[in-house]
């Protein structure tokens, strides 16, 4: 058995144990007495990974924008035409996967047979099997979907939204890629990619369930093969802080117009514990000024400014961050300037402190409700550790996190040149 690391917190009594299996795989195993186990094996290969290099290497590689998304669709395809999803069904699994900005991600959750299942699970991801046939006839596919996205709406808007802050970062490029991009990809770069970004140094593996360190360090054993660490060079283009467009617009089949409103932060902490202690400022930051028991949304409700149709969130990691609001509105630009009013008193007379505890209160009870799902824990897990992040520092941040905390982050990143809005309104206006 490798050394086995075990984290805990003893306040939310929860642990997890950690080790690096032979072959040279992370593996992280949160033992939790639940009916459902769940696994996700994952590569730190994304949508902004399209130019890199290897430390060796003297130039970068440039590829087609959603060739990450494309690897993971061909990977359930097996040499002896089998699929994987049948496998699965054999014991009773169920599987996905997912594409994001900064990660692929391979799952499955499961009530028995775990063994089996996490077997599959390593065995498709680490044997690809790509053909020129087979990649031609996925580009089909692939571009049916990428249309789908373009023609729904929120998702349209969320892209535009991306594409006004951002310049030159890779998190403006659509996650799929475009029909055009993904007409020069082949089998050969598919392989050239999967080589880089699926070496078992830069992947993990996450269980979560009524599961044993040492069971899984042996089907890891029985499937996986050693492979030599490997340091991979990503492009990293010199973003500016304003944004590149503060205002884009789009007519689509739409009943009522929709918004986005972007706030680009580019001051990104080095330190892990500094970014998860931004995404919990952030995050308090949201409730408090635009939650739906808060004054911005209540008034803007009863005026009929805004509908139930209304979100917000934030994201941050290593490369880029930002928060962003959505909804659906008959006068955008009449919540727009709202919002702008809204974060500029903030700003100036503070947020109130009542409403600061009781928000810090309730995302503090939201991540330890977590702890009772699978499924949560492992989701939780992996976008934190995507980013060198931990959950459970993550909990404590919270319990930590001061007011002052919060009305820093505010007067930082609420500036005026960080701000885009992004609308989509109906064909006939």
């Amino acid at each position: 058995m490798p050394e086995i690391i075990e984290k805990s917190n003893a306040f939310l009594r929860e642990k997890y144990y950690s080790f690096t299996h032979s072959s040279g795989l992370p593996v992280y195993v949160f033992p939790k007495k639940l009916s459902t186990t769940y696994a996700i094996f994952a590569t730190r290969y994304g949508s902004i990974d399209n130019c890199f290099k290897l430390a060796k290497d003297s130039e970068f590689t440039r590829v087609p924008d959603g060739i990450a998304h494309y690897l993971e669709h061909k990977l359930f395809e097996n040499p002896n035409g089998e699929d994987t999803f049948t496998r699965y069904a054999r014991y009773g699994a169920n599987a996905n996967a997912y594409t994001s900005n900064t990660m692929t991600a391979y799952l499955f959750s499961c009530t028995e047979h775990f063994a089996e299942s996490l077997e599959i699970l390593l065995d498709f991801v680490t044997t690809p099997y790509f053909t020129p046939e087979t990649v031609e006839k996925e580009q089909g596919i692939i571009a049916q979907e990428i249309k789908m996205y373009d023609d729904h709406p929120f998702r349209r808007l969320y892209q535009m939204m991306l594409e006004g802050m951002y310049e030159r970062h890779n998190v403006r490029i659509n996650v799929a890629g475009t029909v055009e991009s993904i007409s020069h990809i082949t089998d050969k770069l598919l392989y050239d990619c999967y080589r880089v970004f699926y070496n078992l140094s830069n992947m993990m593996l996450i269980v979560c369930g009524d599961v044993e360190v040492d069971e899984i360090d042996k089907i890891c054993t029985k499937v996986l093969k050693p492979s030599e660490p490997i340091e991979i060079i990503r492009e990293n283009p010199d973003e500016p802080a304003s944004v590149f467009e503060p205002r884009r617009e789009r007519a689509m089949q739409v009943a009522k117009p929709l918004f986005g409103i972007g706030i680009k932060d580019t001051d990104i902490p080095s330190d892990p514990r500094e970014r998860m202690k931004k995404n919990a400022a952030h995050s308090i930051l949201n409730n408090v000024l635009f939650g739906k028991s808060g004054e911005f949304y209540n008034k803007l409700y009863v005026e009929g400014l805004l509908s139930g149709q209304f979100d917000f969130g934030y994201e941050i990691n290593q490369s880029f961050a930002f928060n962003a609001l959505f909804g659906e509105s008959s006068d955008p630009d009449k919540v727009y300037e709202r919002f702008l009013e809204c974060v500029a008193n903030a700003a100036r007379d503070g947020i109130d402190r009542e409403d600061f505890e009781r928000s810090r209160r309730a995302m503090y009870a939201s991540m330890v409700k977590c702890f009772d799902s699978t499924e949560e824990i492992a989701n939780y897990f992996l976008s934190f550790r995507v980013d060198d992040c931990d959950l459970l520092d993550y909990v404590d941040i919270i319990a930590n996190i001061s007011y002052d905390d919060v009305m820093n982050t505010l007067r930082e990143v609420y500036l005026p040149d960080r701000y885009t809005l992004s609308i989509v309104k109906p064909l006939e206006m």
